[in-house]
């Protein structure tokens, strides 16, 4: 499994799970629905979040080659 992977299933996770605790138990667990949006839009803006950080350090590898990987591979 990819950190893309796991970010997106664990994204998908919250979600739900935020909404049935809103339904269910609390309507405030909606502001953690509203966290977890908000942080998958800033990420797509700056290609960082705290959950593919955790995920990395999980040993989860990146689908996309790094700058040094990138550097080292050149057309010929």
């Amino acid at each position: 499994m990819t950190i893309e992977r796991g970010l997106r299933g664990m994204a998908g996770t919250f979600v739900l799970l935020s909404l049935s605790l809103g339904h269910w138990v609390s309507p405030y667990w909606y502001l953690f629905t509203a966290f977890v949006g908000l942080n998958l839009l800033q990420s797509s803006f700056t290609n960082w979040c705290p959950a593919m950080w955790i995920l990395g350090k999980c040993g989860l590898k990146s689908s996309e080659p790094t700058a040094r990987e990138g550097s080292t591979m050149r057309a010929t």
